[in-house]
């Protein structure tokens, strides 16, 4: 298969890709996506074994694309629910704002500190250090579903004991 091909569904499908990814998204900025369904498509040229149309592999793709943006977005979610506000905006917050966040951050630690073991795991690898369902999963040897499940539950109970201590 040629690049030249890609090229030419590119331009017969880059529209409904573009379509698709508003709708499932919610966003129009979603040029970036629309390219980067293209360049996995020529990455990953040789496994398309035409089974099936051009169209419904280049939709797999988008699907896929999508749902790593949307885990992607959660990820930044919960660290902003995590820790309130960015690093960045700390450099340049009057005196005030700083001593809130450092308080904040107290009251969040404390927090975290209060779960239970499992929970606090989950928490710092899922939430802090944003590493993937598949790597918390290995290093805590356990079953993805598992890490789902029990980050969920953890975010639940940080929820409850940030409520609790304000």
């Amino acid at each position: 298969m040629s690049t030249s091909r890609i090229s030419d569904w590119f331009h017969q499908y880059s529209n409904d890709l573009y379509h698709f990814f508003v709708y499932y998204l919610g966003s129009t900025d979603v040029e970036d996506l629309v390219q980067e369904v293209f360049i996995r498509a020529i990455k990953k040229q040789d496994s398309f074994q035409e089974k099936s149309s051009p169209k419904t592999w280049l939709f797999s793709i988008a699907r896929h694309i999508a749902i790593d943006e949307i885990r992607r977005k959660q990820r930044g979610r919960v660290k902003e629910f995590i820790f309130k506000q960015s690093v960045d905006s700390y450099s340049t917050n009057t005196p005030e704002q700083v001593l809130e966040f450092n308080e904040t951050n107290k009251e969040l630690f404390k927090a975290i500190q209060t779960l239970k073991k499992s929970y606090r795991d989950v928490v710092v690898l899922r939430g802090i250090k944003e590493l993937s369902v598949s790597e918390t999963a290995e290093i805590l040897n356990w079953k993805e579903e598992k890490v789902r499940l029990t980050f969920h539950r953890a975010l639940k109970a940080l929820q409850n004991e940030k409520e609790r201590l304000l």
